[in-house]
């Protein structure tokens, strides 16, 4: 077997990169043994990092897979019953008809111990309150810090709808909000609502540092961060205290720099031990090879074309139709997916207790298309489409789908300029005004069909940068809002397919695919659970003992 690359890497040491980038601190003294092999694993996927703090980011890596090791939430998701489970909090009341939630902390929970703090206490309701209010409160001392931008919940409007995050006694934390919510806590059981340390958020007021909160990151979960090297590869070492007990791996090291080809022939040669979102074109050859396995289940996902409405000419909605029309769903199930997913037909996956068993997936109809582009004296289009170059959990190839998109609207008489995005200036790009086309997607922890609405297309979602579409619309607005003041099921599901309907018939985003979860390992890894909703905690995974064999 190849010599693990990463062998002579010294754990202690944070490059200057590393600093430039996230103004990271030295390393933990505690410093993890260099063969990764014998104490751990290496975990390999595509991404960017811009913070350590899943509250600021939108999606990918951070959310993915960094929050499940750093920290943890009130509450979690049982990956197999898609049931809520506690967590730091051990029980919980909801009261007042869905406008007030009580929960009850549990005891005992350590922060981690790093290079850059020590804490001298356990858990308690002033953290939880530290890290609500800091999101939810405009004025609250922390909100701005490092841009005070908090996408997933910005686009779900609770800094308006929240009243109140009060401390009832240590172990007790109340959140009061203006009106009922009957999603809110499946919106706190995401990866975007961490429990920090109000401890350590004080020590670094004390010394003006506040920036330093999301870069070098404190939190009560399993793993710990030891090592970051900008582009390179994020270590993560265990967290001795843990309230679940030690994790199993001494460490973990994600690898995010190689993409593709290189990630697999690594995962082959034994360098890599894990690979996420393996491109569904692999799987034959994942299949094949008896030193690996391969994990699929459903996801809560979904990749989509988002169309500029604020944009002439796609502000007529006719055009869009015939973009639509024009698109060969089919081919890209086929050329893309491999099998791995289905043709969507509407922007909630069919996973969702929501989803509209009657939703229609848009036809392949390129005559129609053109007769209709003709009829409004745009035969000849000439559009931008702009796309993220990284492979998502929605979409492994998003430059490939691009291709195959530029084809099919090419027989339609329309000319798309794909334009690829990447590092840093991503987002930016995606949400800025004067691009035509968007190939984006959604993946999210939650079970509630409103972690889908509200972030993409609510006009909420327009201040928070994730509603790609400019498009606001405040009967679709209202729907939301009247199913969240809602108890009862059969209500909520209505109303969601009303909004579903108006979404079908106003096309501000064509759902293109809803795609499994897949994800490959080496044998020996145990205890690799994958979840439909993020990737899990990593501190149940071991390494078998035994020489890895054919099964």
């Amino acid at each position: 077997m190849q010599k693990n690359s990463y062998s002579f890497i010294r754990p202690l040491m944070v490059t200057l990169t590393a600093v430039l980038a996230l103004g990271a601190a030295a390393a933990p003294a505690a410093a993890a043994p260099g063969n990764i092999r014998a104490t751990g694993f290496i975990y390999c996927v595509s991404g960017v990092l811009n913070t350590f703090n899943p509250q600021m980011a939108s999606s990918g890596l951070t959310v993915d897979t960094l929050s499940a090791q750093l920290y943890d939430r009130l509450l979690d998701v049982d990956p197999y019953t898609y049931r809520l489970i506690p967590e730091l909090a051990e029980s919980w009341q909801v009261l007042d008809n869905g406008a007030t939630y009580r929960f009850h902390l549990r005891k005992n929970v350590a922060f981690q111990h790093t290079a850059w703090f020590t804490p001298t206490r356990t858990l308690n309701a002033d953290d939880v309150v530290f890290s609500f209010a800091r999101m939810f409160d405009a004025k609250h001392p922390w909100h701005a810090v490092n841009g005070g931008s908090y996408p997933y919940f910005d686009s779900l409007q609770f800094p308006e709808s929240v009243q109140s995050v009060r401390k009832l006694d240590n172990d007790t934390v109340e959140i009061r909000l203006k009106a009922p919510d009957a999603s809110f806590l499946w919106h706190i059981a995401t990866h975007y609502a961490p429990v920090l340390s109000a401890e350590y958020a004080a020590r670094l007021a004390a010394a003006d540092h506040q920036e330093k909160m999301d870069r070098e990151p404190v939190g009560t979960g399993p793993f710990m961060l030891n090592e970051y090297r900008a582009g390179e590869f994020i270590r993560l070492t265990r967290h001795p205290h843990y309230w679940k007990g030690i994790p199993r791996m001494h460490q973990v090291v994600v690898d995010m720099g190689s993409g593709g080809i290189g990630r697999l022939s690594r995962l082959l040669t034994g360098e890599c031990d894990v690979l996420a979102y393996p491109a569904a074109s692999q799987l034959s050859i994942l299949r094949d090879d008896p030193r690996l396995r391969l994990t699929l289940r459903p996801g809560m996902n979904i990749a989509y074309l988002a169309f500029n409405t604020r944009k002439p000419p796609l502000d007529d909605v006719r055009v869009r139709h015939a973009i639509a029309l024009s698109i060969n769903n089919p081919r890209l199930m086929q050329s893309i997916y491999y099998g791995t997913a289905e043709t969507a037909a509407s922007i909630l996956p069919r996973a969702s207790w929501a989803y509209d068993n009657d939703a229609q997936v848009t036809e392949y109809n390129p005559t129609k298309a053109r007769e209709i582009l003709h009829s409004l004296g745009q035969d000849k289009l000439q559009l931008t489409l702009l796309v993220p170059t990284a492979s998502q959990s929605y979409n492994p190839s998003p430059l490939k789908t691009a291709e195959l998109l530029q084809a099919d609207l090419a027989q339609v008489g329309i000319t798309l300029t794909i334009r690829p995005v990447e590092g840093r200036f991503q987002e930016a790009r995606l949400t800025a005004m004067n691009h035509d086309l968007t190939l984006a997607g959604w993946s999210t922890d939650s079970n509630d069909p409103d972690s889908f609405f509200r972030p993409l297309l609510s006009c909420a979602a327009l201040r928070s940068q994730t509603n790609y579409a400019h498009w606001c619309n405040p009967e679709f607005d209202q729907l939301l809002q009247t199913a969240l003041l809602s108890q009862q099921l059969a209500g909520r599901m209505e109303t969601y397919r009303q909004a579903q309907n108006m979404l079908a018939d106003q096309l501000p985003v064509l759902p293109l695919a809803s795609s499994l979860r897949l994800q490959a390992y080496r044998y020996d890894i145990k205890g690799l659970v994958l979840s439909p909703f993020g990737n899990a905690s990593f501190a149940g995974v071991s390494r078998d003992a035994k020489p890895e064999s054919q099964p």
